[in-house]
């Protein structure tokens, strides 16, 4: 019941919102007559409507043609967001215009909102293409003096499928190998969910120089673990479901994302690991960034989680901080205990990203 009050709720927001662009095109442009409004209807509603239909099939389908259709049908969603946002502030700027005993002209509104969102959007195309290294200090309680100043990368949400794909990857382990760092945490998403290229996806991991560790994070879960993992154990990177690994005293936790309709308590499974010592240091790997009191509570020193990638669109930051607090994105310090959540290499849905950057995590350890 949930999930389809989810689903009717998301398409009504879809739907309504791409009616909103309606209006405003219609009034901006003066666009009249009934032939011509029912086009751009129709336009308007077949435009979310192939987004729908591509998502459905993606997992069913691979081939280069409908790469190409699944990235211009999701591209639009962006596109979309981004002009509705300017038409706001066209609808702003022209209704106080208005007040001011004006009588302003609707198309010079209109073009500037039209010019602006394809500017912007353009921008966050090429700005998805181009993560940046992110470089943090964080410090750790009883480190042990063969971790101290070295350096590990956190790769989250690189969502590998039928637009980014192992190209885009390779770029990601050549600047990763580039930062010379001690092992490689892979916090979830590595797929997107579509089936079907998996190991030819993933090869460019094998040429990372230092171990790498993944957990899942909730696109596994549809795309289905038992595939991801098998494509996983394919390469040299080790999974830990719900386990642990000391390396040179330093304890690394790796915790799932809980399948469908089952929910995980952090604290719970740090508790039933054999050998976890909450006197030493430890990180833990957890996809969401979620359930931090219970991994203060347990002793973990640093959670590295992802999920939330800073929002991806403007303005959907503002949403995810209403979902995930002040642990949507960047870093924590409390106590003893450091939360790092990532904004993410690679992108879900458009291949966009305005309002913030993607990024390879670069953490110095003292």
């Amino acid at each position: 019941m949930a999930i389809v009050v989810f689903i009717v709720v998301a398409l009504a927001i879809l739907y309504f919102s791409h009616y909103f662009l309606y209006g405003s095109i219609v009034h901006f442009f003066g666009v009249s007559g009934t032939a011509r409004r029912a086009v751009l209807a129709l336009v308007l509603f077949f435009l979310p409507t192939s987004f729908i239909a591509v998502e459905i099939l993606a997992r069913r389908t691979t081939n280069r043609l409908f790469g190409m259709l699944f990235f211009s049908s999701s591209l639009w969603l962006g596109v979309g967001l981004t002009l509705m946002v300017f038409f706001m502030l066209a609808w702003a700027a022209w209704g106080a215009t208005k007040l001011l005993a004006h009588s302003p002209t609707p198309l010079v509104y209109g073009v500037a909102a039209v010019v602006l969102a394809g500017l912007y959007s353009a921008y966050g195309v090429w700005n998805a293409y181009h993560p940046r290294t992110r470089e943090i200090v964080v410090g750790i309680k009883n480190l042990p003096p063969a971790w101290r100043g070295k350096r590990i990368v956190q790769l989250s949400d690189v969502h590998l499928g039928h637009i980014l794909g192992a190209e885009f990857l390779r770029r990601l382990v050549d600047e990763t190998n580039a930062q010379n760092p001690a092992v490689v945490f892979i916090t979830g998403d590595l797929f997107d969910g579509a089936d079907g290229r998996l190991d030819d996806l993933i090869r460019p991991l094998d040429d990372l120089r230092a171990p790498a560790y993944f957990i899942t994070g909730n696109h596994e879960t549809y795309l289905g673990v038992d595939r991801a993992y098998a494509a996983l154990r394919r390469t040299r990177t080790r999974i830990l479901a719900d386990e642990m690994v000391v390396i040179d005293g330093l304890q690394v936790i790796g915790i799932g994302y809980p399948e469908r309709g089952f929910s995980k308590d952090i604290g719970r499974v740090i508790g039933t690991l054999t050998g976890f010592d909450p006197q030493k240091p430890s990180i833990c790997l957890y996809h969401n960034p979620t359930g931090i009191e219970q991994a203060k509570a347990a002793g973990i020193n640093l959670q590295l989680s992802g999920h939330t990638h800073q929002g991806q669109l403007f303005p959907i930051q503002i949403i995810s901080r209403l979902i995930y607090g002040k642990y949507y994105n960047g870093l924590h310090v409390e106590g003893d205990c450091t939360i790092y959540t990532s904004s993410g290499a690679g992108t879900w849905g458009p291949t966009m990203r305005t309002g913030n950057h993607p990024e390879i995590a670069v953490i110095r350890l003292e």
